[in-house]
């Protein structure tokens, strides 16, 4: 006889960070922050930590016509429940993208993210600053 289906979908740690961000890109901020446990930190270089549902307000803040967001995951490695990622993120204020580099630690427990903290250069910040004000406008131009 086989074993009864699982109530819970058990989804390496490594597919569940990838799964986070593909949410994140696509706007589908509710879907990402499902991903994460209700008592989440998110922690981010040289900036206040920020705990529970205060991530998921800041996250879904995001949900403006003239936001975005996208990563691209250059490398991920994963062992047990701990994921390091390398990637480039991208935040689009209005005509304005702006590119850097970032490490980031999650740390996952019974398959939601519990931890997420981003290692960044201001540095590289602010190059990507300079990068996305001299990059060409995309779209109509103005008049």
């Amino acid at each position: 006889m086989a074993a009864p289906p699982s109530s819970r979908i058990t989804t390496d740690s490594a597919t569940v960070v990838r799964a986070f961000f593909a949410a994140m890109e696509d706007r589908a901020f509710r879907q990402a922050m499902e991903l994460t446990d209700p008592r989440i930190v998110w922690r981010n270089t040289s900036l206040p930590t920020v705990r529970g549902k205060l991530v998921g307000r800041l996250v879904k803040g995001m949900d403006r016509s003239w936001m975005g967001f996208r990563a691209d995951i250059h490398h991920v490695a994963a062992d047990g429940d701990v994921v390091l990622t390398e990637r480039t993120d991208y935040l689009r204020i209005g005509p304005i993208e702006i590119d850097f580099w970032v490490c980031g630690t999650f740390e996952l427990v019974d398959g939601r993210i519990v931890l997420w903290h981003d290692h960044f250069s201001w540095g590289n910040v602010l190059m990507g600053t300079l990068r996305g004000l001299t990059r060409p406008r995309r779209g109509p131009s103005p008049r």
